[in-house]
């Protein structure tokens, strides 16, 4: 017996795979595009949510700390952060020049006085 020489390729099952594929992605970015699967909420109460203003702390190059522009030190700051809702988010703007331990002080003061929410504001490069 002689067999046959292949003169084509067969690119259905390719097609099939391609299609597939296709459904998937379409499938998926629709649901990208939308945000999510819509639901309506249920209404729990007409009292709207209390929102908390993210406080800021500065600390400028020579050191200073300074918290609604006015200058503190570390035991007038924790005093000054003690009526202050423990869910409060803090933003330390803090300058790129001065020394870390300036920066680490401050930190603990803030976590020793009970709030958990702090980061460090920068900039992009």
């Amino acid at each position: 017996m002689e067999e046959k020489e292949v003169s084509y390729i067969n690119v259905i099952p390719f097609v099939d795979i391609m299609l597939v594929l296709l459904t998937i992605v379409l499938t998926t970015s629709t649901f990208i595009a939308t945000g999510g699967i819509p639901v309506q909420l249920p209404k729990a109460s007409q009292n709207p949510v209390e929102t908390v203003k993210v406080q800021t702390i500065e600390i400028d190059r020579s050191g200073a700390i300074f918290y609604h522009g006015i200058r503190q030190t570390l035991p007038d700051l924790q005093k000054t952060l003690m009526p202050l809702d423990r869910k409060t988010p803090f933003i330390i703007r803090a300058d790129r020049d001065i020394p870390l331990q300036g920066f680490v002080d401050l930190l603990d003061t803030v976590k020793a006085t009970g709030f958990h929410k702090v980061s460090l504001q920068t900039e992009r490069k």
